[in-house]
This record gives structure tokens, C-alpha cells and sequence, in this order.
């Protein structure tokens, strides 16, 4: 819209208002957004062309005809709200946006400008990507366009069409345009759109928002669109082809394994050399480059001193304003007048006029259409009200047993809509002498905010409540027809007050109308900024002094006639429509809040016929009022000396009155009549501006500098006209009261003249006390100032309005906002008014409903930190939304120079709402945080509103001699922290010389000596055994496989063969077959029938990466592998030899081959690390041997012994516990492969009660398989007769931190069906040693330590206590096996660390693996990880390198030799570990936090790209709960882990790769992520 520079005033008239007429049809729905544009350009044609070219590009997006169809007019205000940021939301600009007669000019000027700064710092923000699904109900189906979407600085400059074909050479040149000057490596593939929806075909037209690109861009999408390379789905644990993975820098370098290249001339290289697919990588581009911004610099610093964070006092800013002027002096009130005649009390006066004006009216209430309904004569009130009184007093209850007595507390409840029944129920109460207490009518059970009314209700001690017919036929009833008890209500009676019930009062009696005193009259609701509803109680006297106060202030008439659309039960509408009408028989004719939603100018056409004298607004009803006048030519508004403008202090009411005069002017309307006025519930009108003289000057005006404002001090704006704020002055002070300005935080410290403070006033017209509440009530009711020195200046007590604001010259006094709006954030304040007016002069206002805007701030690491929500049209595309949101950041960021930390948009008509429409902020606020706001649209912003961040962490660099280190640490009385397994002890049978020096002998030793002895059992999912195999069984099926290799195979000894089965004994029989045959077996889990895709690709790489000659599978297996499916994944033609052995002809070798040497290489053990490095490792016949050796004399395991395994037989101890160790001790194993609990998920547990298992071993995923899945059934199973008292030990096999929640869920869920807490734990393994530790029969229960989280960021351990902040609990990995010595070596130095010192822990012993098994012999890394010596203290000694972190502590418990035992923790891998602003993270330790914030999050996963926290969650929950998670994702992570994270990715159950053993693959899932693949729900980049 080029015209926003015109400068409308310098126009001709007829234009003015043929433009203001287009305007009105546009807001009133009767023109649509294009028809408009076309007149409005129309008319200004001729205007434009003389404007300066700067004009052009103001930030303004115009509207594309492809998204507004018709903006019908909204219900787009729904009401005077009552909470104060919310209160002038209709002030200062239109509903229809673009109406410029009512728009506060200086402020949209002011946006704009900002907006053009930022403009200038060319800076576009990613946009959040989103399922298509997920926002099905945005009528456009809006794909994002080249990023331009979200580079807001761009529409102005791209609006001229005769700049078009320029801007689209310009794009064709150079992608760069729109990912907007990133590294320049990474636009060289950028994927065609931002927001490409999954599962569509990829050139599908889109619809673009600046229709003039259209041709230009969906050409460029195409082109780029075949430029994206599409990576093949990568397979469950890595992907399809080798690449080299860049090594992390700052580690030692990783196990590179057969990795994964893609063609790299196509893909982006990032920092650290990931390729990556183009679309994230973009935004994540776009992100860094928003986030290289320069900050604002930061207000306090948290400095990190060697222990501990330290927050450093912040040195203050040398600039930052300061007050200077003298100390204020109290301002005195005019002094009340004295009047011969005045009542005693305000029943007095209405006794009067009922007895000698009874025909003279009261009250007039409209119907729904604003037609006058009934009207309500003096007369009329006085006898109704004398009815109810002595119904209240002599009919309920029995004359012994009165329900009511004087001064007990009474609920009001009646509609808005119907005045005449409150005012008889309120008068009725005065009358009665019972304390009436108005509250709102509660709609439902679950009304925002009824707990709260309880809470008041409560305090007041009230159990009656009145109310009229009507109003309690529309109360939610119970099935039996009695009202609902409200959520938080006490008990309640209801009455009901219609005429009909009432009794008339006998003859003889007379209401007792006592002169005035300080018993309470009545009680006024008023909630806080928590949202506690607390009562106000007012006193007789106060009640009627300040009915005299507002009579002399407003100099009211006998007789006058008065328009309230205000509510009459509180606040203004109360004071003056209610009470003072009737001390001055004024005519008082109410407009409701229904009456002004269907009809916004019914109250100026009220003032027009009944020729009002005095009007009682909002700024909202001036707002409605202009926007609808156009109907009405003939009004006038002359006779109105006094339009009272009841929320005239709030600093944006300056432009709704200028405006409307600006409107009205020419319908007989005086400047001077407007009168704003400040009100407090607690100290009621604090200040009203007094009607001036015909014709004399208006008052000034305060034309205040933004910056000063947010240190607390008054200084006139001069230099910068944007970051101003213009307030207009409320008048004097109330006749009779005393004011000061204290400071609003500490001690009631009196303000200087040039500082904003909170007013206080002693009056005797004021509220008295929060009834009920006498400790709150002494820090607001009875505050005695002090002078700087802290001394009290007098001993009048003054009540805390709070309000803000100064007294200017003149004595006048000016409010700035409300304590209950102010936000303090780093030390400044702002206010939420001030913020929501800023927001709402952003342009295009066509995305949000303009008085539907929360604002509040919460606390995230030790600061307030601004959140902004708004309700969203529905017909506003998802790049408007995030348009305006983009842009609301920067105009608020250059204004108020305050970072927002969150900008949500929700579904219009969900936010909370006030009784009267206005939005609830507290409940708004508590829904933010309890993830219940359900947005549409997100934006956090955490990288640039938090500054306090603890300074990154600098390494010190290691320098320091080996000599003084191990001195230092024997000094500081530290033993080195070292542990080691019992002996292995002598073998002296010669026997079992033989058998333990090669399992293949030991095989044939049972198989002669046992022939029969059953040595495995194979169950399937019923618990059934459907295949056993005895020693003399067992050898036989290996005979067959060898005859079979040796004839078919064509192998020579030592080559590799790929065994490829499932979980069996099958699987066992091969194995030993290729040891008979003097081959290498190398087992590989099958790929997955139903997701070959995936799973065939890992298969193929290990057969390829192993150089295997031969596989040996099953038949189905076999034709998998030859299928049409497999060849759509992997080169089907290339395979190796393949056998299937299921029906082998009964042929015996011609001879077992026998290793010449024990450190021959038995078998390989390939595993993908939770890295996604495939790593294969070489075992020789010593090590298998000592291996199951150690395993035998820890668990004690014999031939009579039976153990249960449920584990994965591919790789690591699993696979020793599966294939080998029975054939070695001689035990029976009971086989029950992991999959079969997926058909019946008890099978495994039933399996250890029926056999008395006393050993069993498993995996966590197996643990949580039965944990999640068996948790509720523990009652079903124990009448199954499931006992597992029988366990002794059921030990976790894994190689990872051993997960303590899920071991103590396990126990104790199954602690009823006889299961030992003491019995699980967990083993430890790694790539370099199978087994390390192992809970065995014999030694201590595994301990349990809390670690504080900090100290292991900074690579230390310090123990605390359980329950400790910050403290992490920790379990032993078992106990260590015989045979195996543990160190703990600091990685950098590979010095000896000392006891409970974190470091890697490196493993000697006989059964360690002889090095890894790669094509390229990597010698480096063999001697780095398999042969590695320590730097200083035991240099000879041979380690290997486990690549784990973790600690050593000696313990109190003594092991089986008696010696005290030395516990190992592991804290985990340290290729894993995510190094982030100088510390060392565990993603487990942030994703325990991320899974924590929400009920919703299933599972998480965290993995660092180019230095950004990427935190990817699982979401159980509906779609519509994905954004809530994005700000506790951040809140929580920052709170626990001081870290900023950069991206948050909301995706289904099941999305992030877990593997066999249950690990989380982080790195695949990294992959998958920058590849585009994982399908989110949502993408949100922090900015």
C-alpha cells in the first residue's frame, strides 16, 4: 500500500472522505481487501507520484489478493476487559486497520521507523516449518515461497512492480537472495521452498504471497527443485554408503568406521563437515546468521568462577538515567465543601427521594436492541428496596434462627443486562444492614477465573447468594436440577429477589438507617496481578464522603441525566451510576455490554435523546462508537458537559480521545468536556479532571522518553521521537485527599519530582481494608511514606493505589501504567500497555484481533522474561502470522529496547476470557506454562532476551609436569583411582586345560563326556519350547554346517562368513560350524522383512566391510535377500556365496580345524555405536575363553545351573551370553528372543517363575517393554501365579550410564510379584572389552551416588546429597569381573586420576578385544584405542581405551576378599558428549529434563548442529499440543542446563532410532533431520 506516506490532512476534503467511507466498508465487511486497494489507489493516483522515493518502502505488507477473500466484520471486540493490559486495546487504532482518522499517528510512525532500522540490517528470520496437516484449517493452502516468507524487510522494496523485473534478474542470479547472504557453500543446493509439505509431489504450483513474483519464483522453485539431491531413507542405525564423518574436533577422535559419503558436489558442507540435505540446512543457516547479530549488551552478568556460578553485582551503565530533582512534596486536594442539607447516609437519601420525588426516574434499562426496556422511579427503587430488605431480614430462616444478621456478607450475582434488580439487591442490602458483595455471574464449572471468585467468596465468608429468576434458570445445573457446586465455591444458598417473592414489609416496620460510620457498606471484588480475587471492603462513611467528593469534583445537579455504560457493580459504574446518581436524583440510563456489541452507538444516541448531561465511558466505547457513526448524520452532542473517560489514565486513552473528538467536533461534541479520570479499586477515584472553561486552552500534554520511563525517571522526549510515549493528565487530585509518590519497590520511599512512583493517597473516601485478609492488608491500606532517610513524614497511614505516574506542573496529575502491568526485566521496567499499543501499530493488524492480546512476563533463569499471545483471525495465512510476529519483535526490540522471549498466536475464542470479555491474563499465563495454550503459530526468541547467560568456559591449557600432578594428587591424600576384579585363579585339571584353551574342543569334550546334557532351550512367544539342543546335538548341526562350508563354500581357512539369522539355535550351530571349519563367523542381525528400505543397507555394508565370502542364512532369509524388494535398496547381483542350511544331508567333516595359536582370531563382533559408527572388532580364541571364564566365576555358573536370556545375539555380551558361555560353564540357557515379547509381552517374566529361574539376563529395552507395558497388570499376573522371588539377579546388559529410573520403576512395579529390589542391575561393556563389569553372584549390592550436575559439566564430580538441586543420581555398573583392571585417565593428559575424579575409563584385560577390523589398517587408531600407555605413574602397563566417561569411588562395603570394595560409574559416552559453550554435556541429563516439561513427551533426543542445541521430542499427545512444548522445551533447558537451544523438533512416537540394545541413535537422527526425512509435526528455530 504506497499511499502510507501520503499525508492524508493535506488531501482535499471530498478525497478525505471518500476515503474514510472506503475505510468503513472495508472494517464493516461491505467492500472486500481487493476492492478496496483498487478504489484507494484509485483516488490517491493523482497524490502519490509527488512523494519523496523514501516514502515507498515503509514496512507495510499489503494484504495479497490470494489470501484475504473477505474479511467479514469480526466480533472483533469482545469487551471492556477488566484486566489492565488488555483495558485500552481498542484505544488507539481501528478494527479496520487501516482507518487513518483514528490512529495514533505518532506511534505508527514510530513502528515504522523501527521497523525501517531493522530493515536496513537485512536479516531474515527462518520460519517455523509445519505439517500440512497440522494447519488444515488456514483456508489457503499456503506453501511458503523462497524464504522471502520471512525476510520481513524485503515486501516494501519488492512491492514496485517497475523494480519487478530487476528483483527477479536479481533472484535468478543468485539463491543467495533469500537465504540471505549465508555462507556462501550453503546455498548451492537450497530446496525450492521453506515449507515443502511431506508426501507431495515436489513441483507442484504454489501459491505465492506477493503475487507480482509469481512467474519469476515458481520457475526458480523448479529449477531448484531438481537440483535437490534425494537421499535415499537412510537405514535403521547408518547410512547406505561409506563416508568419511568428520572427526569432533575438540574429542579424541571417534572409531571411524565404514561411514557414509554422498556425491558432495550436490550437498552442503557445514562446519564440521556434515553433509546435509538443502532445507533445514538453510534455516539453520538463516538462524546463525540472525543470531551473529551484535546483542544489546548485556544488563547483568553471571560470571563463572572455578566452583561455582557467581552472579556478579552488574556494573552500572555510566548513561543510565538518574533522578535529579528535589523530593516530592505531598499535594493536597481541594478541601470538601461543607453542604447544609447532605444526607446522613446514602439510604437517607434514597428514603428522601422515594418519599417526596417518587415519580421522578432512576434508572432506564435498554433491551438488547437499545431500545429503552422499563424504567425504574424512585419511589419504585425505595419500596422494592425496603421489600427485599425485610425479606432478607424476617423471612428466611425462623424468627428464633435468623438466616441473616446485620453485617453478615451477602453474593450479588445478576446479568449486566439486568441493572434494575442490582440496584433494588444492592439497596436492599444497605437497607437491610447485611454487607453486599457483587460478583460476576458464573457461566460454567470451568469459568476462567470462578476459583478465584471462591477464593473471595471464602475470605468474605459468604454462604447466600441473590440473584434474579432468570439468571438462575441459565445456571449450569447437576441431573437432579440443584446448582452445580462451582469449581472452589464454598456452599452456597441461592435466593432469588424478583418482586413477586418479596414480602411487603408490615406496617410497623422501618429499616434502622444509623448516621454513617466506619462499618463496612459494601465489598468490591478486585483481582491481582496472580489472579487472587480478593474484596475490597468499603466503609459506610468512606461510601458516602466520596459520593460527596465525586459531586463536588464533577459538580452534579438534582435532576441531571446521566448515560453509564460502564458495569454497574464495580469501579466507576458503581461509584457514579449507582451511588452518586442516587445521592443527587440524577436519571442514570445504562447501556449494557451485550447492548454495545450488537449496537456500539447506542449510547451516543441515548446522550443525543435524552439530551444527557454527563456520559461514563471506556476508551473501547469511544472506539465502537466512531467506527459505526456513519449512519447516524443527525446527532448532537451538545448538551453533554461532562464525558468521564473511566480508563483515561492508561497512557493509550490520548488517542481514542482525540480521535473521537476529532469525530464528534462537528456533531456539537466541546474539547473541553472530556474529562479522563484514574480509579483504584483500593483508593476509588484517586483523580478526575475537572470540565473546563468554554474556550480555554486544553491541558498540556506529556510528551515522555521511553528509555527514561524503564529506569523509573521523567524525561521529556527530544532526540528520538519513536521511543516516545505521550500521556495526558487525569486532572487534580479528589477534594479531601492527600497524595505522594513512593517508590514502588523496598520501603515506601518518597519519589523526587522527576521519578515515577506508585501514588499513594490518604483519604477519607478510600477503601478501608481487603476484607479477610488483615496481612495484605497492612502493606497496601496503611503505607507511611519515608524521606531519603528513612525516616516516616507523619503519622497519617496513605493506601497504595497502584497506579504509577508523577505530578506535573500545576499539581496535575499523570498516570503511566499500573503496577499489575509492569514487567521488570533485567533491571528496567516496561509496561504490558505500552507493549500491546506497540504491537498493535505493526501493520498488516489483519492478522490479530486487536483487543485480544496478552502480555506478561515469567521467570526463566533468574530473570522476567516477556511473553506476548494473541488471538489469530482465522483467515490470516501462516506467512502474515509469522510476518507480523517477525515484525512485532523488531518494533518492540527498537522501541523499548526489550527482547521479547515468546510470541504465540492461538485459535481466535480460545484465550480465557474476564466476565466482560477482556482476556484473563493470570489463567492465560498459567496455561502458557502448564503447555494448555494449544498456539498455532510460535516464536521464541531466547538468544536475544537472555543476557545473563554464566560466561563460556575457557580450558585452561595443560601444562603442568606429570611429577607434580601425581604428587599433588598423593599430597591432596587421594589414592588413584584404580579398581580391579578378583584373580582369575589356575586351571589345574589338564582336562580343562584343553577345553578352555579353544571353545570349538570344548564343544566336543561335552558332546563325549554329556552327550545328553540339554545345554539351550528356544522358547517362542507362548513360552513354549519349540527347538532344545544337548551337547551331542549341538556339535552334530556344527558338523553338518562345516561339511557343508568345507564342500560348497570353496573357503580357505581364516576367511569371514556372514551368519545371518534370527535370535536361535540355529544361529549357535553355524557358529560353531565355522570354527570346526577354521572360518571367521561374523553374526548380522536379518533385515527387517517389512522395512528392508532401512534395515538391508546395514547388512549389506557389514557383508561388504567384513569382505565376507560366504553367508549362511535360513530359506525364507535367503530369498529375501535374492527378492525384487531387496534389489529396489542394495545391488542383489553382488552378494557373496549364499547357503541356506536349513536341510543339510548328514555328512561329517573330514577333520576339525584346531588354531595353531590361542591368539588366533575367533570371531568378529560388529556393532553400530549410538553414533551411528559401525565398528567391527576382533576376538581371539584366548579372549572368548578368559571371557566366559570370568563370566563363569562371577555368576557361578555350572552345569546344574539354569539362566533365562532375553537379549539381542548379534554383538557384545549378548551375543558371549547366547552362543558361548553355556558351551564353556556347561549351564542350561533358556533362549528367549526379544521379538517374541511383542506378540505377548509376559513371556519373558512367566518364563523365570515357571523354570525358578535364579539368573536372567536382559536388555532396557526389554525392561521397558515390560515396564510400560506390564505396569498395570502386576494383580493380573499374580493371579496367574507369576512369582519371581526365585530371581537372585536379573542383570541389564548395556553399554551406556546405567538408567536408574527405569531400573527403579522395573522393581518396584514388580516388587508384588516377589521380585528383590536387590536383584537388578546393570552390566557394562564396550566396543574394546565386551565386559567390564558385571553383577555377580558374590560382592557387595550396587551403590547408588548423586553427583552435582554442574561439577560434570566441568568435567569434576562432587558428591551431595539425595535431593540436592542440581544433583544427578548415578548407579554402579556392576562389579568389576575377575581378571579385569580399571583405571580412570584424564583423556587430554592420560595421566592416573584420583579417587572420585571424572575421567575415561581405560580397561587391561586378557579378554579385551585384539583391535578393530577395517579395511584400512588404521594403525593410529589400533595403538590409540587397543595398545595405549599412560603418561606417567605405570608407563609398561598395556590399556585399552573404552571411550567412556566416568569415576572410581571406594566405597564403606567390603568385597568378598574383605577388602573395601571399589565402585564403578559410568556417566557416559564421551563421543556422545555435546561440548557447548566450553562445558561437557550428557544428552541423557537434557533429555531427562526435556521429557520432564510436558506430559505430552513421550521420548527426546538432543544433538548439536554448527554449535545450535537441536532438541528433538516425541509427541503423545494431540497435534494441537506440539507448540506448547516448544517454550518448556526452552524454559526447562535454560532452568536446568543454562543453555539457549536453537531448534525445537515436535514429531510423532516412534520417530527417533532406538537401537537393538535400546540406546537412541543421535547421530542417525541427526542425519535424517538435516536430510529432510523425519516428517515433523514442527520446526520452531529459536531466535
Amino acid at each position: 500500500m504506497a499511499d502510507r506516506g501520503v499525508d492524508l490532512s493535506a488531501l482535499p476534503k471530498e478525497v478525505r472522505d471518500q476515503l474514510a467511507e472506503l475505510d468503513l466498508e472495508l472494517s464493516e465487511g461491505d467492500i472486500t481487501q481487493k476492492g478496496y486497494e483498487k478504489k484507494r489507489a484509485k483516488l490517491l493516483a493523482s497524490y502519490i507520484p509527488l512523494l519523496p522515493k523514501a516514502e515507498l518502502s515503509l514496512p507495510d505488507v499489503q494484504p495479497s489478493p490470494s489470501h484475504s477473500a473477505n474479511p467479514s466484520p469480526s466480533p472483533e471486540a469482545p469487551g471492556p476487559s477488566t484486566s489492565s493490559a488488555s483495558r485500552h486495546h481498542r484505544a488507539h487504532r481501528s478494527g479496520g486497520a487501516r482507518d487513518e482518522r483514528y490512529r495514533s499517528d505518532i506511534h505508527t510512525e514510530a513502528v515504522q521507523a523501527a521497523l525501517a532500522k531493522h530493515r536496513e540490517e537485512k536479516m531474515a528470520l527462518p520460519m517455523p516449518t509445519k505439517r500440512r496437516s497440522y494447519f488444515v484449517q488456514s483456508p489457503i493452502d499456503n506453501c511458503t515461497p523462497p524464504d522471502t516468507s520471512s525476510a520481513s524487510e524485503d515486501e516494501g522494496s519488492l512491492r514496485r512492480k517497475a523494480a519487478l523485473s530487476a528483483v527477479l534478474a536479481q533472484t535468478l542470479q543468485s539463491p543467495d537472495y533469500w537465504i540471505n547472504r549465508s555462507v556462501q557453500s550453503s546455498s548451492t543446493s537450497s530446496s525450492a521452498s521453506s515449507t515443502l509439505s511431506h508426501g507431495e509431489p515436489k513441483n507442484q504450483p504454489q501459491p505465492q504471497p506477493q503475487p507480482q513474483l509469481q512467474p519469476g519464483a515458481s520457475v526458480l522453485a523448479d529449477v531448484l527443485a531438481h537440483t535437490r539431491i534425494e537421499n535415499s531413507v537412510p537405514p535403521d542405525v547408518t547410512s547406505s554408503t561409506p563416508q568419511e564423518r568428520g572427526s569432533r574436533v575438540d574429542l579424541p577422535p571417534a572409531v571411524r568406521g565404514m561411514s557414509r559419503g554422498q556425491s558432495r558436489s550436490s550437498m552442503l558442507d557445514t562446519a564440521d563437515g556434515v553433509p546435509v540435505s538443502s532445507r533445514v540446512s538453510t534455516k539453520i543457516q538463516q538462524l546463525l546468521n540472525t543470531l551473529k547479530r551484535p546483542k544489546r549488551p548485556p544488563l547483568s552478568e553471571y560470571f563463572l568462577d572455578d566452583s561455582e556460578e557467581i552472579v556478579e553485582v552488574p556494573r552500572p551503565d555510566p548513561n543510565t538515567p538518574k533522578p535529579e530533582g528535589r523530593q516530592i512534596i505531598p499535594v493536597k486536594g481541594e478541601p470538601l465543601g461543607v453542604v447544609s442539607n447532605w444526607p446522613p447516609a446514602l439510604q437517607a437519601a434514597l428514603a428522601r427521594w422515594g418519599a417526596t420525588q417518587a415519580k421522578s426516574p432512576a434508572l432506564t434499562a435498554l433491551d438488547i436492541t437499545g431500545k429503552p426496556l422499563y424504567t425504574l422511579t424512585y419511589g419504585k427503587l425505595w419500596s422494592r428496596s425496603l421489600k427485599l430488605a425485610y425479606t432478607l431480614l424476617n423471612k428466611l430462616g425462623t424468627k428464633t434462627e435468623p438466616v441473616l444478621q446485620t453485617g453478615d456478607r451477602v453474593a450479588l450475582v445478576y446479568p449486566n443486562s439486568d441493572p434494575g434488580m442490582f440496584w433494588v439487591a444492592f439497596y436492599g442490602c444497605l437497607l437491610a444492614e447485611v454487607i453486599p458483595v457483587p460478583i460476576e455471574v458464573p457461566l460454567s464449572r470451568q469459568d476462567a477465573g470462578s476459583q478465584q471468585i471462591g477464593f473471595l467468596l471464602g475470605s468474605c465468608g459468604v454462604s447466600l447468594a441473590l440473584t434474579s429468576e432468570v439468571c438462575l434458570k441459565g445456571l449450569p445445573k447437576t441431573q437432579n436440577g440443584e446448582i452445580v457446586q462451582f469449581k472452589g465455591w464454598p456452599r452456597m444458598k441461592w435466593v432469588v429477589t424478583d418482586t413477586k417473592y418479596l414480602t411487603k414489609p408490615s406496617k410497623d416496620w422501618q429499616p434502622h438507617i444509623p448516621t454513617a460510620n466506619t462499618d463496612t457498606a459494601y465489598i468490591e471484588y478486585k483481582a491481582s496481578k496472580e489472579g487472587t480475587v480478593m474484596g475490597v471492603a468499603v466503609s459506610k462513611i468512606a461510601m458516602l464522603t466520596h459520593c460527596q467528593a465525586l459531586t463536588q469534583a464533577c459538580n452534579y445537579c438534582e435532576g441531571e441525566t446521566l448515560v453509564n455504560v460502564l458495569d454497574c457493580k464495580k469501579d466507576m459504574g458503581l461509584w457514579h451510576g449507582v451511588l452518586t446518581s442516587v445521592m443527587n436524583r440524577i436519571h442514570t440510563i445504562t447501556v449494557p455490554y451485550a447492548v454495545m456489541k450488537a449496537c456500539p452507538m447506542s449510547w451516543v444516541q441515548r446522550v443525543h435523546i435524552h439530551k444527557a448531561r454527563v456520559a461514563l465511558v471506556k476508551c473501547r466505547d469511544l472506539h465502537w462508537a466512531m467506527m459505526a457513526h456513519k449512519d447516524q448524520k443527525d446527532i448532537n452532542l451538545s448538551s453533554i458537559r461532562m464525558l468521564i473517560v473511566a480508563d483515561g489514565a492508561n497512557p493509550w486513552s490520548v488517542s481514542s480521545c482525540d480521535a473521537f473528538l476529532n469525530v464528534f467536533q462537528s456533531h456539537g461534541l466541546r474539547p473541553e468536556v472530556i474529562c479522563p479520570c484514574a480509579t483504584s479499586p483500593e483508593a476509588l477515584t484517586v483523580a478526575i479532571r475537572r470540565p473546563g472553561a468554554r474556550g480555554a486552552p486544553l491541558p498540556a500534554r506529556a510528551i515522555l522518553s521511553m528509555g527514561g520511563l524503564s529506569h523509573g525517571v521523567i524525561r521529556v522526549n527530544t532526540e528520538d521521537k519513536n521511543s516516545a510515549l505521550t500521556v495526558q493528565d487525569v486532572g487534580h487530585i479528589m477534594p479531601g485527599a492527600l497524595m505522594c509518590i513512593v517508590k514502588p519497590d523496598g520501603p515506601p520511599q518518597l519519589c523526587k519530582t522527576d521519578e515515577i512512583g506508585e501514588i499513594v493517597i490518604n483519604s477519607r473516601a478510600g477503601g478501608t481494608m481487603y476484607y479477610g485478609l488483615p496481612g495484605v492488608t497492612k502493606n497496601t491500606f496503611e503505607v507511611i511514606p519515608v524521606n531519603q532517610a528513612g525516616t516516616p513524614i507523619g503519622e497519617i497511614p496513605f493506601a497504595r493505589t497502584g497506579l504509577l505516574g508523577f505530578v506535573g506542573p500545576g499539581s496535575l496529575v499523570f498516570v503511566v501504567g499500573k503496577i499489575e502491568g509492569l514487567l521488570m526485566v533485567s533491571g528496567r521496567r516496561h509496561n504490558a500497555d505500552d507493549l500491546v499499543a506497540t504491537a498493535l501499530a505493526v501493520e498488516p493488524v489483519k492478522t490479530v484481533y486487536r483487543g485480544r492480546i496478552a502480555v506478561f512476563s515469567v521467570t526463566v533463569f533468574y530473570d522476567e522474561r516477556i511473553v506476548i499471545v494473541a488471538e489469530q483471525r482465522p483467515d490470516a495465512s501462516e506467512e502474515d502470522s509469522f510476518q507480523w510476529m517477525s515484525r512485532v519483535l523488531q518494533a518492540i526490540d527498537g522501541i523499548h529496547q526489550v527482547g521479547l522471549y515468546c510470541l504465540a498466536l492461538v485459535q481466535a475464542n480460545t484465550l480465557p476470557k474476564t466476565p466482560l470479555g477482556g482476556i484473563h491474563i493470570c489463567e492465560t499465563k498459567q496455561s502458557f506454562l502448564d503447555g494448555n495454550l494449544h498456539p498455532c503459530n510460535i516464536l521464541m526468541c531466547p538468544h536475544t532476551c537472555v543476557t545473563n547467560m554464566p560466561k563460556p568456559r575457557q580450558k585452561q591449557p595443560v601444562d603442568v609436569g606429570p611429577a607434580s600432578m601425581l604428587v599433588g594428587n598423593l599430597v591432596a591424600g587421594k589414592r588413584i583411582a584404580q579398581a580391579m576384579g578378583r584373580e582369575l585363579g589356575v586351571v589345574e585339571d589338564q582336562d580343562l586345560i584343553r577345553k578352555h584353551q579353544f571353545l570349538s574342543e570344548a564343544l566336543q569334550w561335552r558332546a563325549q563326556t554329556d552327550p545328553d546334557h540339554v545345554l539351550y532351550i528356544l522358547l517362542n512367544s507362548k513360552g513354549v519350547p519349540v527347538c532344545t539342543a544337548t551337547c551331542a546335538q549341538l556339535h552334530k548341526r556344527a558338523e553338518k554346517i562345516t561339511a557343508t562350508l568345507i564342500e560348497r563354500g570353496g573357503l580357505n581357512t581364516g576367511d569371514n562368513v556372514v551368519l545371518l539369522y534370527p535370535p536361535g539355535i540355529d544361529l549357535i550351530a553355524a557358529f560353531y560350524g565355522c570354527l570346526y571349519a577354521g572360518v571367521i563367523p561374523v553374526t548380522v542381525r536379518p533385515p527387517h522383512p517389512q522395512n528392508l528400505a532401512a534395515t538391508l543397507p546395514t547388512v549389506r555394508m557389514i557383508i561388504d566391510v567384513s569382505k565376507a565370502a560366504c553367508i549362511l542364512t535360513t530359506q525364507p532369509l535367503m530369498r529375501i535377500l535374492r527378492s525384487r524388494e531387496a534389489a529396489a535398496s542394495v545391488n542383489v547381483k553382488t552378494w557373496p556365496t549364499i547357503i541356506d542350511t536349513d536341510d543339510l544331508p548328514r555328512k561329517r567333516p573330514p577333520q576339525i580345524y584346531k588354531p595353531p595359536t590361542a591368539e588366533m582370531l575367533a570371531y568378529l563382533d560388529f556393532s553400530v555405536s549410538t553414533t551411528g559408527m559401525l565398528t567391527g572388532v576382533k576376538m581371539s580364541h584366548a579372549a572368548i575363553s578368559t571371557l566366559c571364564r570370568s563370566i563363569k566365576l562371577q555368576c557361578e555358573l555350572y552345569s546344574s545351573r539354569q539362566i533365562a536370556i532375553c537379549l539381542d545375539p548379534y554383538c557384545g555380551l549378548g551375543f558371549v551370553l547366547w552362543c558361548l558361555s553355556s558351551v564353556y560353564s556347561g549351564h542350561q540357557s533358556i533362549l528367549i528372543p526379544p521379538l517374541e515379547l511383542e506378540t505377548s509381552l509376559p513371556v519373558w517374566l512367566s518364563t523365570l517363575s515357571q523354570y525358578k529361574i535364579r539368573d536372567t539376563f536382559c536388555s532396557y529395552s526389554v525392561m521397558e517393554l515390560c515396564t510400560k507395558g506390564l505396569g498395570t497388570q502386576s494383580e493380573m499376573l499374580k493371579a496367574r501365579g507369576l512369582n519371581l522371588s526365585c530371581v537372585r539377579s536379573c542383570v541389564v546388559v548395556a553399554e551406556e550410564r546405567p538408567r536408574l529410573a527405569l531400573s527403579q520403576s522395573f522393581s518396584k512395579l514388580f516388587k508384588d510379584l516377589g521380585l528383590s529390589p536387590r536383584a537388578v542391575s546393570t552390566a557394562f561393556g564396550s566396543r574394546v572389552n565386551l565386559a567390564i563389569g558385571l553383577q555377580g553372584t558374590s560382592g557387595p549390592d550396587p551403590s547408588t551416588v548423586y553427583v552435582d550436575m554442574k561439577s560434570l559439566r566441568h568435567d569434576r564430580v562432587r558428591l551431595v546429597e539425595k535431593g540436592a538441586p542440581q544433583s544427578l543420581p548415578l548407579m554402579e555398573s556392576g562389579t568389576i569381573l575377575p581378571g579385569v583392571r580399571v583405571i580412570i585417565v584424564n583423556p587430554e593428559t592420560r595421566g592416573p586420576l584420583g579417587d572420585s575424579h571424572l575421567g575415561e575409563i581405560w580397561v587391561n584385560s586378557p579378554h579385551s578385544a585384539s583391535g578393530y577390523y577395517t579395511i584400512y589398517g588404521e594403525e593410529s587408531l589400533q595403538a590409540d584405542h587397543f595398545n595405549t600407555k599412560l603418561s606417567f605413574g605405570d608407563p609398561q602397563t598395556l590399556w585399552s581405551r573404552t571411550g567412556y566417561l566416568g569415576f572410581i569411588k571406594r566405597t564403606e562395603l567390603l568385597d568378598a576378599s574383605g577388602d573395601r570394595h571399589d565402585a564403578l560409574f559410568v556417566v557416559g559416552s564421551l563421543d556422545e558428549t555435546l561440548e557447548l559453550r566450553g562445558l561437557r554435556y550428557h544428552p541423557i541429563d537434557i533429555e531427562t529434563s526435556v521429557s520432564r516439561a510436558h506430559r505430552s513427551i513421550a521420548e527426546s533426543a538432543v544433538f548439536t548442529w554448527t554449535n545450535l542445541l537441536v532438541v528433538v521430542a516425541e509427541l503423545s499427545g494431540s497435534e494441537q499440543e506440539a507448540l506448547d512444548l516448544v517454550p518448556l522445551v526452552t524454559n526447562v533447558v535454560l532452568e536446568e542446563h543454562h543453555l539457549i537451544v536453537g531448534v525445537v523438533v515436535i514429531v510423532d512416537p516412534g520417530v527417533i532410532p532406538i537401537n537393538s540394545r535400546g540406546e537412541k541413535q543421535r547421530m542417525h537422527l541427526r542425519d535424517s533431520f538435516l536430510a529432510d526425512q523425519l516428517d515433523p509435526i514442527y520446526v520452531a528455530y529459536n531466535m
